[in-house]
């Protein structure tokens, strides 16, 4: 017979943080010979789920990852550790800071490779959202991290808006590449899902598969944002990643990539993850270089080229964001916050 779960610890007896360390396996080396963004990505959610569930007492379902960046690649045989932490609490979202670090063991010295902001749902055994315990800051770090993740709320939100209204047809005539196989078991997460960084992972590699055939080089993930979770994947559907290049910077490809699943008996397939995810050329010596850029033909790529746009600048608006080099060198670019990074660029 089941049994109700413990109640949550008291707030003084939680953890708002939890860390993980591990050496990067010979397992987890990717397409340029280091860790693609997938195999981090896939770290970063489980952590994030250890933090979530750590603090709520519950089980929690990945709903959000945004606002990612690839600072450098992490090599086999590093030492890696990834902390995540609470940052702010909705009635039933957890917002939750992730970083990964790594370096050589011998030495202990750790560089940071990237970092994301992850929104997890805390839900009960029928799958419904249920309340979490509140985070209250204790400290000026914590109310000021507290502070950027509410400041992230309304450029989700306006690019969540922006990534649902687009519709991807045959009628595009850029690079786009569709990757079809079973949901398998060794995918399942704790709740009997496919784990949101498998998901993730999958994203990672029609990305890589369409940008490469693009330019005819390697590539690697710098950006990843706006990845929603829609729906749940269950192990065994039939699951169609469609990646399509967007939109060309001076060095980023924008890769539109849409995860969709259902029963394989039948023939309708749901949107269950979507996002953006810009990638960019290596050389042999691993410089990113300028690829060619791409021109839009159709009235579908015309949309969807500024559809790349109109994201660049929401998030350029965003607080310590500034908008791609490439537009703020053309006349009608408008200037973002000073001092952030070249976001989507790679440079």
């Amino acid at each position: 017979m089941e049994t109700a779960p413990p109640p949550p610890a008291p707030a003084g007896e939680r953890r708002h943080e939890v860390t993980l360390r591990f050496l990067a396996a010979p397992t987890d080396r990717g397409h340029a010979g280091t860790v693609d963004a997938g195999r981090v990505l896939e770290w970063i959610d489980k952590a994030a789920f250890a933090a979530a569930t750590a603090w709520s007492g519950s089980y929690c379902v990945t709903a959000y990852v945004g606002n990612i960046h690839f600072r450098d690649p992490v090599q086999v045989g590093e030492m890696v550790e990834v902390t995540a932490t609470v940052l702010y609490t909705g009635r039933t979202s957890l917002h939750i800071s992730t970083m990964v670090s790594s370096g050589d063991p011998k030495t202990g010295a750790l560089e940071e490779r990237a970092r994301c902001l992850v929104v997890f749902v805390a839900v009960d055994r029928d799958g419904r959202a249920q309340p979490v315990p509140e985070f209250v800051p204790r400290t000026l770090e914590q109310q000021l991290a507290r502070e950027y993740a509410l400041s992230r709320i309304p450029v989700r939100d306006e690019i969540a808006a922006e990534l649902k209204k687009q519709r991807y047809t045959d009628a595009g005539t850029a690079e786009r590449v569709v990757l079809r196989f079973l949901a398998a078991p060794t995918d399942v997460n704790w709740g009997g899902k496919v784990h949101g960084g498998i998901v993730m992972e999958w994203i990672d590699q029609a990305a890589y598969l369409c940008s490469s055939r693009y330019c005819g080089r390697d590539t690697v993930a710098v950006f990843s944002g706006g990845i929603r979770f829609l729906q749940p994947l269950h192990i065994g559907d039939l699951v169609e990643v469609e990646a399509r290049l967007i939109y060309t910077g001076h060095k980023g490809m924008h890769i539109a990539v849409e995860v969709r699943s259902g029963d394989p008996k039948g023939s309708e397939l749901r949107l269950t993850t979507n996002c953006i995810t810009v990638m960019v050329a290596r050389d042999d010596e691993g410089t990113s270089v300028p690829v060619e850029p791409w021109v839009p033909v159709t009235e579908e790529d015309r949309r969807l080229w500024q559809h790349a746009r109109d994201l660049l600048m929401i998030r350029g608006r965003a607080p310590g964001n500034r908008l791609p080099n490439h537009l703020l060198a053309e006349p009608s670019g408008v200037a973002g916050t000073a001092g952030g990074p070249a976001e989507e660029e790679g440079s």
